[in-house]
């Protein structure tokens, strides 16, 4: 699992102040409201004058809490990271290494889609498209956090090949980006066009799409191999 979307997330020590412990808690509210914010109005139209008048506070209790709108958008970006995470690859891990984990991530992201755990659609693909032309930090990371989602893909595809799940003369980064575009259009047809079918679609097209690269099908010229402890 690529560094950037490990699962196990590195845990801020409990702090002992307790006017930190307040504004640790607050910081997280604040950022539970701002990646809502950012999703319906980009990672550029997300200010902190902006955040401050949808959470209804002063300005100057949100400038306390980040310092600067780049901060704003970084830290928005990293929350929004973490729900991908949970969401998606943490549910995922459940499933045996191989086809059923890579068939779970699918199913994981395609239930993400269709949950609108994000008021305005997935936030991953929102901030792709937005920042896709602009230089700066903001869009150096959100290329890291896609870096590392398509990494994730192409490693689970890599796993499934030496599990011989699938043919042996599959090559995991174009894969990888077939199935990343599945969910990119799928997001993109219930956003824009109002059609949630592009979900559907999404869905059995990644299932379809596993069974074209799996060993398993007529004429595939790899043979299943045994799993760890499996004779």
């Amino acid at each position: 699992m690529p560094r950037d979307l490990q699962v196990k997330r590195t845990q801020e020590p409990t702090p002992t102040d307790g006017r930190r412990a307040r504004g640790m808690r607050s910081r997280a509210a604040v950022l539970e409201r701002s990646v809502q914010l950012a999703s319906r109005e980009g990672l550029e139209g997300l200010s902190i004058g902006a955040l401050a008048a949808d959470l209804g506070v002063n300005k100057s209790s949100v400038h306390a809490l980040f310092g600067s709108k780049k901060e704003l958008q970084l830290a928005t970006l990293a929350a929004a990271r973490t729900i991908l995470i949970d969401c998606v690859i943490a549910p995922a891990l459940e499933s045996e290494e191989g086809l059923p984990r890579l068939r779970a991530i699918g199913e994981a992201w395609c239930d993400y889609l269709a949950a609108d755990v994000f008021a305005g659609g997935c936030f991953l693909c929102a901030a792709s498209a937005e920042m896709d032309g602009r230089p700066g930090s903001v869009r150096d990371a959100v290329e890291s956090v896609m870096r590392a989602w398509i990494a994730v893909l192409a490693s689970n595809l890599q796993a499934a090949m030496t599990a011989g799940d699938l043919r042996a003369d599959v090559r995991p980064s174009e894969a990888a980006f077939r199935l990343n575009a599945l969910g990119m259009a799928a997001n993109w047809q219930r956003q824009l066009m109002g059609d949630e079918t592009g979900i559907d679609y999404a869905r059995s097209a990644w299932r379809e799409e596993l069974e074209r690269l799996s060993s398993c099908r007529p004429g595939a010229n790899q043979a299943r191999r045994p799993r760890s402890g499996q004779s």
